[in-house]
């Protein structure tokens, strides 16, 4: 039987908003029972990626990884919309270590709203949902900080439990371009990196193998080259037990930044990207390891020209964030009044992180996203004429990206490779997990 669409509401707001543990627990739980009827089952694509890897499937198609800061039922919904309408199953829902703590969405919480938004826009299938940047905080070059690693090992914890079967770790922060031999330079990224790929196996679920990424440069900094790629693929796997699962995809630097690079007046920075990064590791990450290929990030924010590009240079997937918030911070129709609230609160509580040289459209631009915690409830409430607006211009924008990475169409790709298992939980689970302490304090990305 389909659940109303305002039982749906109701549900997903007590799962974010009731006052209690328990009551959250239980809009939870339903939740997922529902979307285990409609067909709406948490999955690992490594399975997917794996066989891109083999090439057995088409490498003319990249992966959307789309993170969700603030209107998260809402922005979910549009995606879900244009993706039943333009068919696609390859799409994934994700939120980094970061964003959990600064729009203050525990990994449980993400996954009842993601749900939610499938259900009531009618969409089945396999439901990715992607831990995105689980990333060591460092003091010095190949040093993660005091208890880091741990923190991390508690997240990835929390994050199974709830449903997360695709984990990002990027231990990128602590490649050491000091040293001057390009194996020296990955070490501490491979270790720690083989270190957590254990840790998720030993805890995944039984008829689950989630799929793991790697990420060998950070995001603004040096661009990647196939040479460290091998040096930090080969450094990986050799600590890895035999036969064991490794990771999907990795994640390379091709001179893209996070939020694109604001100017004095508030607008973006041409960027030149190097796509051919992309095509020179994806075919080597195919070719010798059978790895699905390299992964995007930072590219929400780029020329629309440039999506299609990542097609045809065969990345597997791209991380798109900023221009999805912009769509809605921006907007005609988004309140003004709580717009100059937000960027009133950033001046009393985040002064400490503008930059001496920073004007106040570089300095909006750039934090706001941090005010999304702060004020979900408030963006959750606003007038239902207006997400509306929001939600429809969303809609295309979705609509275009999964026609540029030319994802329309996959539901039956997908579903022809990708077995979800099950994983049933009580409501007593439900209530320890939401009891369960969450480290997501992290870097801001």
């Amino acid at each position: 039987m389909t659940m109303k669409a305002n039982k749906i509401d109701q549900l997903v707001w007590a799962a974010v908003f009731s006052e209690t543990d328990e009551d959250k627990a239980a809009a939870r739980a339903k939740l997922a029972r529902a979307g285990r009827e409609a067909g709406i089952v948490p999955a690992s694509i490594n399975d997917f990626y794996l066989a891109r890897g083999r090439e057995e499937l088409p490498l003319d198609f990249t992966v959307p990884a789309i993170n969700i800061r603030g209107m998260a039922y809402n922005t979910a919904r549009a995606a879900f919309q244009a993706a039943v309408e333009d068919e696609v199953g390859a799409v994934i829902f994700e939120i980094a270590r970061s964003e959990m703590g600064y729009t203050a969405q525990p990994p449980h919480e993400y996954v009842a709203v993601i749900t939610a938004a499938a259900l009531r826009e009618g969409w089945s299938g396999p439901l990715f949902i992607q831990g995105d940047h689980f990333q060591a905080k460092t003091n010095d070059k190949g040093q993660p900080k005091i208890n880091e690693i741990e923190s991390i090992k508690t997240l990835i914890k929390n994050s199974l439990s709830a449903g997360f079967y695709n984990i990002d770790i990027d231990m990128s922060t602590l490649v050491d371009l000091k040293q001057a031999d390009i194996n020296d330079q990955q070490k501490p990224n491979a270790h720690y990196s083989a270190q957590l790929t254990k840790w998720i196996r030993e805890l995944e679920p039984k008829g689950v193998t989630v799929s793991v990424g790697g990420e060998i440069g950070h995001i603004g900094g040096k661009n990647s080259t196939v040479e460290d790629f091998r040096a930090y693929i080969d450094q990986y796997q050799a600590q890895l037990p035999a036969g064991m699962t490794g990771m999907s995809k990795v994640s390379v630097q091709t001179g893209t930044h996070h939020g694109g690079v604001v100017l004095a007046d508030g607008s973006l920075a041409d960027v030149d990207v190097d796509f051919s990064i992309l095509s020179k590791i994806s075919r080597v990450a195919r070719d010798k390891y059978k790895i699905g290929g390299t992964v995007q990030h930072g590219a929400s924010t780029l020329p629309d020209e440039y999506f299609a590009q990542f097609v045809q240079s065969e990345a597997i997937e791209v991380h798109l964030a900023t221009g999805f918030q912009n769509i809605i911070m921006d907007h005609d129709v988004f309140p003004k009044d709580l717009l100059k609230k937000m960027h009133a609160w950033l001046d009393k509580n985040k002064a400490d992180e503008r930059k001496p040289d920073q004007t106040d459209e570089q300095f909006y631009y750039k934090l706001r996203k941090k005010a999304w915690g702060e004020f979900k409830r408030q963006t959750w409430e606003i007038d239902d004429e207006i997400q509306a607006r929001l939600r429809e211009t969303l809609r295309e924008r979705f609509s275009f990206m999964y026609r540029e990475l030319n994802v329309v169409k996959t539901q039956n790709l997908v579903q022809s490779v990708v077995k979800p298992t099950v994983v049933k939980k009580d409501e007593k689970e439900f209530v320890a997990q939401a009891e369960a302490p969450n480290d997501v304090e992290g870097l801001a990305d």
